[in-house]
């Protein structure tokens, strides 16, 4: 299992959040619908800009502890050697190699069930 620490903003420059977690796509989808009442929805914050992966939940939460004591401009710094162009990741995550959604085609598409 993997485990993630992550950084969400509300738009290039903008409010920065730093969370971590066992499910990235999950949370993300959660802080973009504002279901989790509190500071990212309060600031829109829901774009995911940074994220790396830690083999435990411990390592996950002392890194977001870490970056959480940081200057502001350190944050920054780390996505834009990242993400230069602040880019929402999370259709990357979600999608895997996929560009978009359009993409995706589901594995029963133009099967009829028939042999021809």
């Amino acid at each position: 299992m993997a485990f993630y620490t992550y950084i969400l903003a509300s738009r290039r420059n903008g409010t920065l959040y730093t969370g971590s977690t066992d499910g990235l796509i999950a949370r993300v989808s959660q802080h973009k619908a504002k279901t989790l009442d509190g500071f990212t929805a309060q600031y829109g914050v829901d774009q995911l800009v940074w994220f790396e992966v830690h083999e435990t939940r411990d390592g996950a939460f002392r890194r977001e502890r870490q970056i959480k004591k940081w200057k502001r401009r350190w944050k920054v710094q780390m996505i834009e050697e990242h993400n230069p162009d602040w880019r929402d990741l999370y259709d990357e995550v979600r999608l895997g190699n996929l560009r978009d959604a359009s993409d995706w085609v589901p594995a029963c598409a133009g099967m009829s069930g028939r042999e021809e």
